[in-house]
C-alpha cells in the first residue's frame, strides 16, 4: 500500500502485550516513511515522461515485495505459529489489492501531469474519506463532530481544486480517487480476522497488486524497454522507497498507539512542498492556500476525537 497506515487488526500489539511503548522513537520512524513516500513519489514524477503509470506502478509494487516479506520476517506472532502462508479471507485480500492498484495507476497519473505537492496534498484526503467509508462498510456510528471534519476537509479539497475557475481540470480528480481508493483498502484491512498478522495480509495485498499492475500495464500498451542504467537504478530504488516506507509504518505502529502517529502524518505535505521545490522548481503557493490547511484541520479534527473516544470516560458522547 501507498501513503496507508497499517491495518488496525494486527498492526500493533495490545498493551498487556507490548513491553515497552516507544512514542518518541515511533513517530520519528512514522517521519521516516513519509520522507521515503515522498522520494517515491519524485522518482515518480522524474519518470513518467518516459514510461507510463501503469509500468511505474507495476515496478514499484515487484520491487516493494521485498520489504514486504522482511516485515513478515520480522514478525514475531507469524514465526512462532509455525510461518503459516494460508488465510482464510484470500478474497478480501484480493479485493484490497485491486483497490490499491487502481489508486496507484490513478496518483502516479496525477504525479506526472500536475504539481508535485499539489498531488500530494490532495491524497491527504484519505483520513476524510475513512471516516465516511467507516458507516457502510463497518457499520460505525459516526457524530456530528466527525462529520463536520469531513466537511471542512471537503472544503478544502474544493478550494484546492477551484471547479468552474480556469485553473479547474478532470486530472486533479485523480488524486481524490486515489484516495478514495486507498481508503477503501485502509477500511476494509479493519475486517481481517485478528489473528492473522497484519505483514502477512499486507503481503498477499501486495502481491495482489503487484499481479493487477502487471496485468494492467499490459493491457494499455506493455513496457517501455528501460531506456538507461539510471534509469533502472531509479526503479529500483521507487520499489524500495515505496515498499521501505510501508515496513517503516509497520515498525512504528508496532512501537506506540495509532494514535500517536496520526497527527504527525501531515508533516508529509509540508515536505512534498520543499521537495517539489527544490526537485522541480514548483511552489504553488497560490493554488494551495488555504486549501490545504483546511485539509489538514478536517483530518486532525477526526484524530482528535478518536483520541478522546478511546478514553476511558463512558459518558463521552460523539
Amino acid at each position: 500500500m501507498d501513503r496507508t497506515a497499517p491495518p488496525q487488526n494486527g498492526a500493533s500489539e495490545p498493551a498487556s502485550r507490548r513491553s515497552t511503548d516507544n512514542a518518541v522513537l515511533g513517530i520519528l520512524i512514522s517521519i521516516a516513511a513519509l520522507v521515503l513516500f515522498d522520494l517515491m513519489g519524485l522518482i515518480i514524477k522524474h519518470l513518467s515522461p518516459r514510461y507510463s503509470a501503469a509500468e511505474l506502478s507495476a515496478y514499484r509494487n515487484l520491487f516493494g515485495l521485498v520489504p514486504s516479506f522482511i516485515a513478515l520476517w520480522m514478525t514475531a506472532s507469524w514465526r512462532q505459529g509455525g510461518r503459516p502462508m494460508r488465510i482464510r479471507q484470500w478474497r478480501l485480500a484480493a479485493l484490497r489489492g485491486a483497490a490499491v492498484t487502481f489508486a496507484q495507476l490513478m496518483f502516479y497519473l496525477s504525479l506526472g501531469i500536475m504539481a508535485f505537492a499539489t498531488a500530494t496534498t490532495i491524497s491527504y484526503t484519505t483520513a476524510l474519506f475513512t471516516t465516511a467509508l467507516a458507516v457502510p462498510l463497518l457499520r460505525e456510528r459516526v457524530g456530528w463532530v466527525r462529520w463536520f471534519a469531513v466537511a471542512v476537509g471537503f472544503v478544502g479539497v474544493v478550494l484546492v481544486l477551484r471547479p468552474g475557475s480556469d485553473a479547474f481540470t478532470w486530472a486533479l480528480l485523480l488524486p481524490v480517487g486515489a484516495s478514495f481508493l486507498y481508503a477503501f483498502s485502509g477500511v476494509t484491512a479493519r475486517l481481517i480476522d485478528p489473528d492473522v498478522p497484519t505483514p502477512l495480509f499486507n503481503l498477499y495485498s501486495s502481491a495482489i497488486a503487484a499481479l493487477g499492475s502487471f496485468t494492467l500495464a499490459l493491457a494499455v500498451g506493455g513496457f517501455t524497454p528501460v531506456a538507461s542504467a539510471e534509469d533502472l537504478a531509479f526503479i529500483v530504488l521507487m520499489g524500495l522507497f515505496g515498499g521501505s516506507a510501508v515496513l517503516c509504518l509497520v515498525v512504528a505502529y508496532r512501537m506506540t498507539e495509532p494514535s500517536n502517529l496520526a497527527p504527525f502524518s501531515y508533516f508529509g505535505i509540508p515536505i512534498a512542498f520543499l521537495l517539489g521545490w527544490v526537485f522541480f522548481d514548483e511552489a504553488p503557493v497560490d493554488d494551495l492556500w488555504p486549501g490545504a490547511l483546511l485539509i489538514v484541520i478536517g483530518g486532525l479534527m477526526i484524530v482528535y476525537r478518536e483520541r478522546r473516544m478511546r478514553r476511558p470516560r463512558p459518558t463521552a458522547k460523539d
